[in-house]
């Protein structure tokens, strides 16, 4: 049945672009991106593999958090704890989730805290220009944690160029089964000069049962922001936003029967850029602050972890196009990270960091970028973090190659988890002596834009890791600190694994036919399979749990007043078994979502009835952490 309809999505999509081979293309399958470079370039001429989606496509698919929208594109696994925002793992390429580094306009939302908090994006999705993942080793320009990858969410606000006028109004309402009650409501507006957008999300339910307790969830997101152009040259633009989640989280980071957790996270972010732009050079400074308050209770009679952190940072970019096919960037930026808990203790970081990358064109068709970073964090002192992309495009093939070094430093959950408390009877412990985390990554890929409507992108890769972060199983007598642990306890000690290799393949397929004014299929389709070795002993956590296979896509038909569009994964990964708790990981899972549309006014009005999981399949990404079963649900949309 899972091969049946994997094999049909595949097929459906490969018809629809053999049926578009001799039709005009209509749609932009090399889009111009920032991530790779920092400045507009088509991603044919970056040498790496890049997805980009319009933020548009939030709205038409069935989705319901910006999490649940990432975890259908090509080669993106993310692993949910938890529906609609709740809580989500991000990884890209296998690795751990501490290793993709999330971006908001240009500055790092990366919480010091936890890498479980990194798919809490603090903005309406409304806001949404477009979603830019960029594929695979970045450290040299984004420093830490930019390992597997970097997911940049660009919005319409800060995006927004002079002497344009736009506006648009979104409005979406949703009730379901388990109390379900959704809503958002945004917008954008631009006249000249000046753009302004903003929004809110809200996903509510009382939840699914769950162990002496149900899965629910109160998960808000309101974000504002504006762009002034001050003259010709000069813009500023800001952000703040409020976000909030409170959640069932049993189990999210125990396999005890005695957890019924809950969790309570609250965040404020406020982000300003000043940006200049003449001729052939521009500059910009940004600067983010954000202040994360998250509460978690093991059970109804324990004492809550309160955890509170706060991250600031300063980025300051400047461009020069020294020729026509000469463009260097050069940048500095400054992060300072804190944490107060009661748990996890008191504790400060800072880090610096600078970068230099150069685009040079070569002839008609290549295309060379060098980067370099030096590194400073004032745990680990100095590094040197370099990388080179090479590009070759003709009108229908490009070969591209990278290879770079990559760095991470351990969060103050790895360092210092229950290292507060006054007793821990099992669980995971943090490791203070951690030091940072390296490998060196390479890949060869080539994407084919032979046929009209489509891009088809192949991709080998491989990573080696030295001194990756990651939980082990660890004895009591093997523990460096036994102060506050109990002789009969298990433990997972936070540790640095001495070799980690990762090789892997993807295939992403991407692909949009306007057959007629009222008529469309959009879709993409990723399939990727990953591999990872290594020469620990005892397999470690996190590593051991990203799928060896994965394959997600979505799709959407329109014809006239009617839409249909699905998007769903298949995943292979290890299995896992915990009597305690009557729980398991299976091997694969498969599940599929389906939204209907109908429209009652134009293009602008609709009512929609839409299914999670439509074949009611039971699995967990994490052991003991179930997601939610086949979930009915309806109601209206409205674009303006």
């Amino acid at each position: 049945m899972k091969a049946i309809n994997l094999l049909g999505v595949f097929g459906l999509v490969c018809l629809c672009a053999a049926r578009a081979g001799a039709q005009q293309t209509e749609v932009e399958l090399d889009p111009v991106t920032i991530t790779a470079t920092m400045h507009p370039v088509s991603s044919s001429a970056t040498g790496r593999n890049i997805t980009v989606i319009k933020g548009e496509q939030f709205a038409k698919l069935p989705v319901n958090s910006i999490d649940e929208l990432l975890r259908y594109l090509p080669g993106l696994e993310v692993q949910m704890r938890g529906p609609m925002g709740s809580q989500s793992d991000i990884v890209l390429r296998g690795g751990t989730f501490q290793q993709v580094l999330v971006i908001l306009d240009g500055i790092r939302i990366n919480d010091p805290n936890t890498g479980h908090f990194n798919s809490y994006i603090p903005i309406a999705p409304a806001e949404i220009e477009r979603i830019e993942v960029l594929k695979g080793a970045s450290s040299a320009i984004y420093g830490s944690e930019a390992v597997g990858g970097v997911i940049h969410i660009i919005t319409k606000s800060f995006a927004a160029k002079r002497l344009q006028k736009s506006k648009q109004l979104i409005a979406q309402g949703t009730a379901g089964q388990f109390g379900l009650l959704n809503g958002q409501l945004g917008g954008f507006y631009q006249n000249a000069n000046t753009a302004v957008a903003g929004g809110v999300i809200s996903n509510n339910a009382t939840g699914q049962p769950q162990r002496g307790t149900t899965g629910y969830f109160h998960n808000t997101s309101a974000s504002v922001s504006f762009n002034q152009y001050l003259n010709q040259y000069w813009n500023i633009s800001y952000r703040t936003a409020f976000d909030k989640r409170d959640f069932a989280a049993q189990n999210f980071y125990t396999t005890f029967r005695s957890d019924t957790a809950n969790e309570k996270v609250t965040t404020f972010w406020n982000q300003l850029r000043l940006a200049f732009e003449k001729e052939h050079q521009n500059f910009s400074l940004n600067i983010g602050y954000k202040t994360v308050k998250d509460q978690y209770q093991f059970n109804s009679v324990g004492t809550p972890n309160l955890n509170k952190s706060k991250l600031l940072q300063s980025l300051a970019v400047y461009k020069w196009q020294a020729s026509a096919t000469t463009t260097l960037t050069t940048g500095a930026q400054l992060v300072n990270k804190q944490m107060t808990s009661n748990d996890r203790g008191d504790h400060t970081l800072n880090q610096a960091g600078s970068f230099f990358i150069a685009d040079q064109k070569v002839g008609t068709h290549a295309t060379i970028s060098p980067a370099i970073r030096i590194e400073w964090n004032e745990r680990n002192g100095w590094q040197v973090v370099p990388q080179l992309n090479l590009s070759y495009k003709i009108p229908s093939l490009q070969l591209r190659a990278s290879a770079g070094r990559t760095t991470r430093d351990a969060d103050f959950t790895e360092r210092f988890n229950n290292y507060n408390k006054s007793f821990v009877a099992s669980g995971s412990i943090g490791n203070p002596n951690l030091v940072s985390e390296n490998s060196f990554s390479y890949e060869a890929g080539a994407d084919f834009f032979g046929l009209k409507n489509i891009r088809l992108s192949t991709t080998f890769f491989q990573q080696r890791f030295t001194e990756l972060i990651d939980y082990v199983t660890t004895p009591y007598a093997l523990m460096p600190r036994k102060e506050n642990l109990s002789p009969t306890g298990t433990y997972a000690l936070a540790q640095n694994i001495g070799k980690v290799n990762s090789t892997g393949a993807e295939l992403d397929v991407q692909y949009n036919k306007k057959f007629r004014e009222d008529q469309q299929l959009w879709g993409t389709i990723g399939f990727t399979w990953i591999d990872s070795k290594s020469n620990n002993t005892t397999p470690s956590f996190y590593l051991s749990s990203h799928a060896k296979y994965l394959t997600n896509f979505n799709i959407r038909y329109s014809i006239k007043w009617f839409s249909i569009s699905f998007n769903g994964l298949y995943k292979q990964r290890r299995q896992q078994i915990s009597t305690p708790i009557n729980a398991n990981i299976s091997k694969d899972y498969f599940v599929l979502n389906a939204q209907l549309q109908a429209f009652v006014y134009k293009n602008k009005v609709s009512l929609f009835s839409q299914a999670d999981n439509l074949f009611n399949k039971q699995y967990s990404d994490l052991l003991g952490s179930p997601m939610p079963g086949r979930w009915l649900m309806g109601g209206f949309k409205v674009i303006l």
